[in-house]
């Protein structure tokens, strides 16, 4: 089993700058694939960003590409997103979640979720 705990989220002017963590519980964090994902009121939870288990391969979504940045400390059980010329649009709670099988973008493919930090971009 694995627990996730976000931490990071706060206000922001449009085109600043924040770091989202994903700290995690267990030993085997390096078998787990782990995403991002973010959602505002009235709209559908959206795929951000993705990094798999042990090669690091990263995916984004369109909307955040070259923008936003995922990243991984197996050492330390943690998952990093930096996000950089933060827009209004990109206000929404940011959850990370994990699976030890699926590596995508799909949300209920993941087994296990954080709580959730709420990012918010002022313009």
């Amino acid at each position: 089993q694995v627990q996730l705990v976000e931490s990071g989220g706060g206000l922001v002017q449009a085109g600043g700058s924040l770091r989202l963590s994903c700290a995690a519980s267990g030993r085997t964090f390096s078998s787990y694939a782990v995403g991002w994902f973010r959602q505002a009121p009235g709209k559908e939870r959206e795929f951000v960003a993705a990094i798999s288990w042990n090669d690091y391969r990263t995916y984004y979504a369109d909307s955040v590409k070259g923008r936003f940045t995922i990243s991984r400390d197996n050492a330390k059980n943690t998952v990093s997103l930096h996000m950089n010329i933060l827009k209004p649009e990109d206000t929404a709670v940011y959850s990370c979640a994990a699976d030890s099988q699926y590596y995508g973008s799909t949300y209920s493919r993941y087994k296990y979720w954080g709580q959730g930090t709420q990012v918010t971009v002022s313009s």
